[in-house]
């Protein structure tokens, strides 16, 4: 449970602020998912390949991970405003160059400077709620961006449908990142006014670049293995690809030695060892790398078995998975009013809730009559999207609780780079499995059972948060 540390009445400068912290990094988020309903239409119009499609969809989400313990280490030494508009003026240039690109190569290399820009901004979003909202007030601040996760990762599909559909089929896909730029713009100038510009009290002033440099590549080197394992046309590299996880593993170790040495000698280590000595951080990202792992990949599932099954547009079939966002967006603000009071017991029903959700969907695909699935799939993805939204936020606001302020960005940004690798795992594994069993099983029947995975991973999540709130029981983690 998190004490109400600090009682200080609501100040609407500081929600303005969140609001447009948060338009930005719904942006960000939107533009993981959006990309798959473009797919069809890139391809039309750019003559790609699956090897250099699958670089589009994984260069953004390679380069956010990339970036963002580095960028939240320099928004808590230089001041999260700046490099949070240094984020966002970026992230809508190279939009607009994406919407621009004239084929598939430059494309590739457009998505990953969008992706790199996206993960310059996204910690600076969490680094600020730790500024700008304490106690009570920092629940709800988590509780509405959990909301915001939840609903751009399920709507994306929803935005990019209907845009195509208006755009057109040929050249639609480029308006998709085209209406980042107006938006971005807007965003920029009331960050530069809105938010605070005042470095938090004893950040480090002193850059580890070799430490930025090891983090680096040991993502790269866990990541590249799933990101790039193909699905129907198959892996983009050989086999050798695995061995990336065992250099990456390798890279971390070194890592870990070297920001403790740094650490001694000039206190200004990129990830302070502090925070992995934090008990409730360390219990929060395994929870969130669990989460991301089984979350990410159902509504994607459902939206391939709607499309290919049944011959729904991508329109038609993301309003579907829309009421998962729906769920989300009712219980994520209500999530962060009650972890003030429930903690990490909150998590857990929330996962819970998941589970039935998930097992729910696995049934309709199995056995609902074809003229009852739409909104049977309703049903039950707004039940599991209730359950996602009573975690993220939850769990954003319990793994950063007794993390100090003035590494909250780098905080952000690391609990960022385990969610990503658990949305790349998960994505990875549920595909191929979908498609292994797609000529056997059909659309249906292979969607069912893809989504054991998720199933079982969401379990796992379930006992980690079982072990905390027992541990918690005993030991408070104070919101500082």
């Amino acid at each position: 449970m998190i004490p109400d540390t600090v009682n200080e009445a609501p100040n609407p400068r500081r929600w303005r602020a969140l609001a447009v912290c948060l338009t930005a990094g719904f942006l960000a988020m939107l533009d993981v998912s959006v990309i798959n309903v473009a797919l069809p239409s890139i391809q039309t119009s750019l003559a790609a390949g699956p090897a250099q499609l699958q670089l589009i969809v994984a260069g953004y989400t390679l380069a956010l991970a990339l970036v963002v313990v580095p960028a939240g280490h320099l928004g808590d030494m230089h001041g999260r405003r700046a490099v949070f508009i240094i984020g966002v003026i970026g992230f809508g240039a190279v939009s607009l160059l994406v919407g621009l690109a004239t084929n598939d190569s430059w494309l590739v290399v457009f998505r990953v400077l969008q992706g790199a820009f996206a993960g310059v901004l996204n910690p600076q979003t969490t680094g600020l709620i730790q500024q700008m909202f304490k106690g009570h007030e920092r629940g709800k601040a988590f509780g509405v961006m959990g909301a915001m996760i939840g609903v751009a990762t399920a709507l994306g599909p929803v935005v990019g449908g209907f845009i195509i559909s208006v755009a057109g089929n040929a050249e639609g896909w480029r308006w998709v990142f085209f209406v980042n730029v107006p938006i971005v713009i807007v965003v920029a100038v009331l960050a530069s006014r809105l938010l605070p510009s005042s470095v938090s009290a004893g950040a480090a002033t002193r850059l580890d670049i070799a430490g930025i440099g090891l983090v680096g590549l040991a993502a790269v080197c866990v990541m590249t293995p799933f990101v790039l394992s193909g699905a129907e046309s198959g892996p983009i590299v050989g086999a050798w690809r695995w061995w990336l996880i065992g250099v990456g593993v390798a890279v971390l170790v070194g890592f870990v030695a070297w920001e403790r040495r740094y650490q001694d000698r000039y206190g200004a280590a990129v990830l302070d060892p502090a925070l992995m000595r934090n008990v409730g951080f360390r219990f929060g990202v395994l929870v969130g790398m669990a989460y991301f792992t089984g979350f990410t990949s159902i509504f994607l599932v459902v939206t391939i078995v709607l499309q290919r099954g049944l011959g729904y547009s991508p329109l038609m079939a993301g309003l579907v998975g829309a009421s998962f966002a729906v769920g989300s967006g009712v219980a994520s603000p209500i999530a962060g009013r009650m972890v003030t009071q429930l903690g990490r017991l909150w998590v857990v029903g929330g996962l819970s809730l998941m589970l039935v959700g998930l097992v729910a969907t696995d049934l309709v695909l199995h056995w609902a009559p074809e003229r009852d699935l739409m909104w049977a799939l309703i049903v039950t993805l707004f039940v599991t999207g209730l359950g996602s939204g009573s975690v993220v936020s939850p769990n954003q606001a319990l793994t950063l609780a007794s993390v100090p302020p003035r590494i909250g960005g780098v905080a952000g940004g690391a609990l960022q780079v385990f969610q990503q690798a658990g949305s790349s795992i998960g994505m990875a594994v549920v595909l191929s499995g979908f498609f292994a069993n797609l000529g056997s099983l059909g659309p249906r029947g292979s969607g069912a059972k893809s989504l054991y995975v998720s199933m079982a991973v969401i379990a796992v999540a379930w006992c980690i948060a079982v072990v905390d709130l027992r541990r918690r029981r005993n030991q408070a983690d104070v919101l500082v």
